[in-house]
């Protein structure tokens, strides 16, 4: 007699599509370790401005892509703000051109 194992599910994640949005948060990241951080809040439904212009060009290659297969994974949004500035939108923000521009700027004027 055969048994085949139960296939068990957790609980959906309950996600109010039309609740404010109460934090962005913006990051510098100076290595591919930081990835950790950027996934921790994204994974919290917060919008992650990703700031890579303290990084070498190989690691923010790499960043990105994970930062790509994150977004992918929890059917948000990557977007390119500048060349070295993105914004990683979960599936219940909805970014207008008007925004994008203003993350932009907070970007432009927080580097230091």
């Amino acid at each position: 007699m055969h048994s085949s194992p139960q296939a068990t599910h957790s609980p959906a994640l309950a996600l109010d599509l039309d609740a404010p949005v109460e934090k962005i948060v913006t990051l510098h990241p100076r290595s591919y370790n930081d990835a950790r951080t950027i996934g921790e809040h994204y994974r919290e439904y917060t919008p992650v401005i990703m700031n890579l212009t303290e990084m070498d060009d190989a690691d923010a290659k790499r960043l990105v892509d994970f930062a790509a297969g994150l977004v992918f994974g929890h059917r948000g949004v990557i977007e390119k703000v500048t060349k070295s500035v993105f914004l990683l939108s979960p599936p219940n923000v909805k970014v207008s051109a008007e925004e994008k521009v203003a993350a932009a700027e907070a970007s432009f004027f927080n580097q230091s």
